[in-house]
């Protein structure tokens, strides 16, 4: 995922009509009459706010005008008994109507509690937080948890989604590390749910008011953003496929991206390793090449973290985001992906008065999925899948299907490419929280749909949560 953009917590389960109301066949004064009986609902310590209040306007606040809507009214609660039926988290969903509605917009800004159990070995977060609140909460207490890789992130639909980290070759997803969840079901019942409840643990998507994950001991980090001219792509490219195909050091990750903005085309190249100092010979060949500007140092997480350039510097235009999966990056197909990068950003430029392009390149260690187990995603976990992350940001309304359809066909090309060096991952799955809204529930999570499915309609026989934005089951 890019360091100059959201990192897609795509929230699946994000956003927001209750009590039946849905936006596709209802008018506004029935929004605002479910408005007033939520008012009349709640208790004290949560709150409906409507147009022009300051509190509504946080609310609604979303990166991506294309996924943006103004609600009839939103609600913050504040008890997991007044969480209602869905939530909104940190509000970085690309997909129109994931995390944005017509309806009543629930946000979970006040669950933004974070609470070191140390006799536990565990920390307490609430969903309505960001990854870099949680990181600063947990500055200088000699532990951290798995989560975001970048700022701005949401906890909420980041974790639900499955959670790639920087600790993802040491723990695992951070998905993998969750020990409970405090959860609101469709019936408004408050529970925990641990392993012991295997259906919930397995298919666990939303209304979430309290992630529990384990803790591990924190020292500080080596790591930065690398900024390179896009001259130098094919050394990049080099030493990128070197590092995924050698680096065995789990405390080792880079995230590179191709990034081209207002014509300029830079490779940025996110370093980390989980220690003050890396040993020789890990980054060498990425530090040998001449940088527009190198911010890797020792430092905290935290300050690491928020080190990293904007996730999302064009926050408020128009943007979606695609995937595909692959199961190396060798430097010839780094090079379709660059090219890919370059093709359709000067496509896009020829259309629109401002894009943004990025590809995502994600090396992991081949064992990054050995931690965990029982989960709906991956939907397999014999096959370690490295998600390869597109991202189009533009301004034109008009162009909306025009850019889905690039994105499609950028995704076959690459995947393409992987199939023909003779890479398995011609019927690949892709990671839920890149994943383009009209992609098939198989495409997510493969053989798994069927016991999905099974499992929403015994916990949410009325259909509650397909009132909610994201994936329908």
């Amino acid at each position: 995922m890019s360091a100059r953009k959201a990192f897609v917590a795509s929230l699946l389960l994000a956003s927001a009509v209750l009590c039946g109301v849905h936006p596709g066949n209802t008018r506004r004064s029935d929004y605002l009459s479910t408005c007033q009986a939520i008012a009349n609902a709640i208790s004290s310590a949560s709150e409906v706010y409507y147009p022009l209040s300051i509190q509504y306007t946080a609310d609604n606040a979303h990166w991506a005008a294309s996924s943006s809507a103004a609600s009839a009214c939103s609600v913050e609660p504040g008890t997991p008994a007044d969480v209602g039926k869905i939530i909104k988290g940190g509000g970085h969903a690309s997909n129109p109507g994931f995390s944005s509605t017509a309806g009543v917009q629930i946000a979970m800004t006040r669950f933004s509690t974070v609470t070191n159990n140390a006799a536990s070995k565990t920390v307490d977060v609430g969903a309505g937080l960001i990854w870099d609140d949680v990181y600063k909460a947990l500055d200088g207490s000699g532990v951290n948890i798995v989560g975001g890789r970048v700022p701005g992130v949401g906890v909420a639909g980041f974790t639900l989604g499955g959670g790639y980290s920087w600790k993802s070759n040491q723990y695992g997803l951070t998905i993998d590390n969750i020990v409970a969840y405090e959860l609101v079901l469709p019936s408004g019942t408050v529970t925990t749910v641990t392993e012991a409840n295997t259906d919930l643990w397995f298919a666990l998507r939303g209304i979430v008011t309290k992630f529990t994950l384990k803790s591990y001991p924190q020292t500080e980090v080596w790591g930065g953003a690398i900024i390179y001219s896009g001259l130098n792509a094919d050394q990049v490219n080099a030493a990128t496929a070197k590092f995924s195909a050698q680096v065995t050091d789990k405390k080792a990750g880079i995230l590179p991206t191709n990034d081209v903005e207002l014509a300029a085309v830079l490779v940025v190249v996110l370093v980390f390793y989980d220690g003050p100092t890396p040993p020789a010979g890990i980054f060498d060949d990425l530090l040998a090449i001449p940088p527009v500007s190198n911010s890797a140092k020792t430092q905290s997480f935290y300050s690491f973290l928020t080190s990293l350039p904007s996730t999302n510097p064009l926050a408020g235009p128009r943007a979606l985001f695609s995937s595909v999966s692959v199961l190396q990056y060798t430097e010839s197909l780094l090079k379709v992906i660059y090219n890919e990068t370059l093709f359709w950003a000067a496509w896009l430029t020829l259309l629109d008065t401002s894009p943004f392009v990025s590809y995502d390149v994600e090396p992991f260690n081949p064992a990054f999925l050995s931690y965990g187990s029982g989960s709906a995603y991956p939907a397999s976990r014999a096959q370690p899948l490295l998600p390869t992350n597109l991202y189009f940001s533009w301004t034109l309304p008009e162009l909306d299907q025009q850019i889905h359809d690039a994105l499609v066909q950028s995704t076959n090309t690459i995947r393409a490419a992987a199939v023909a060096e003779g890479q398995d991952v011609a019927g690949a799955t892709i990671y839920v929280n890149y994943a383009l809204y009209d992609t098939p529930l198989e495409g997510i999570y493969g053989g798994n749909v069927a016991r999905l499915q099974a499992i929403r309609k015994s916990v949410d026989p009325n259909g509650v949560m397909g009132l909610a934005g994201g994936f329908k089951f």
